[in-house]
């Protein structure tokens, strides 16, 4: 495929500001993720506050991002987007609060649990899913290994990876059990064996991850998942 051949739409949820280095580094790493590939990358940046109806809202995007820079102005903005996403097939990706939410959607809506919320934003819920890291990984950077078989594994080669974050919470260890019998899969750890990545192994892509994978841009580095992001999308697009 010729550069510019095709042109994809990527919608950015999320509240942008310039102070939030991921939301000025994701631009730069769909750009180079869209000249691996072969395509132009059109990055739509959608408020949270904004998003009342996702089918309508989101429906001219090929892939939707949940980008990191929480707390969100509208959490429920938020979870209508990634349930769009999800339940459409659009490919989506979730980094670091993206991951945070997509977890509590996928608790809210596939497993029934409603009330699951986010310890930043509600702490006093009766079903925390996402809760307070036991170490802060603000501007930490740490080695994950991926899971043989998952997708995640095979888009890093097989191999463990070392990549940068800027987080404070994280999946509440609790939940894993029932997020798993309910179809989600938790296949990139730390060395001390902490989630730090899930997908859906059913959809045909929908990737979520504690780290910000994006940030490599910022060095001029192309990285594996925003290059098979894109070009699921522009899979997704072509059909």
């Amino acid at each position: 495929m010729k550069p510019g051949l095709f042109t994809i739409r990527v919608a950015l949820v999320g509240d942008r500001s310039d102070a939030v280095l991921a939301h000025r580094a994701i631009p730069r790493a769909l750009a180079l993720a869209g000249t691996e590939v072969g395509v132009t990358v059109e990055e739509v940046w959608i408020p949270t506050a904004a998003i009342r109806d996702a089918a309508a809202e989101l429906a001219s995007c090929h892939a939707v991002w949940a980008v990191p820079g929480g707390p969100y102005a509208s959490m429920a903005g938020a979870l209508e987007a990634i349930r769009f996403a999800r339940e459409t097939g659009r490919p989506f990706l979730g980094t670091c609060g993206g991951f945070q939410h997509a977890l509590i959607e996928f608790v809210r809506h596939v497993c029934g649990a409603r009330t699951a919320d986010h310890a930043e934003t509600n702490p006093g819920a009766p079903e925390l899913v996402v809760t307070r890291l036991a170490c802060s990984l603000v501007e930490k950077t740490s080695a994950i290994t991926f899971t043989p078989g998952s997708r995640l594994h095979t888009l890093f080669g097989g191999k463990p990876a070392t990549e940068d974050y800027h987080c404070n919470y994280g999946p509440n260890p609790a939940w894993r059990g029932r997020l798993e019998a309910a179809g989600l899969r938790f296949t990139g750890f730390d060395e001390a064996g902490e989630v730090r990545a899930g997908e859906l192994p059913a959809h045909p892509f929908f990737i979520g991850t504690l780290f910000q994978p994006e940030r490599s841009a910022l060095r001029g580095e192309h990285h594996p998942l925003i290059t098979a992001f894109v070009r699921a999308a522009t899979e997704f697009g072509a059909r």
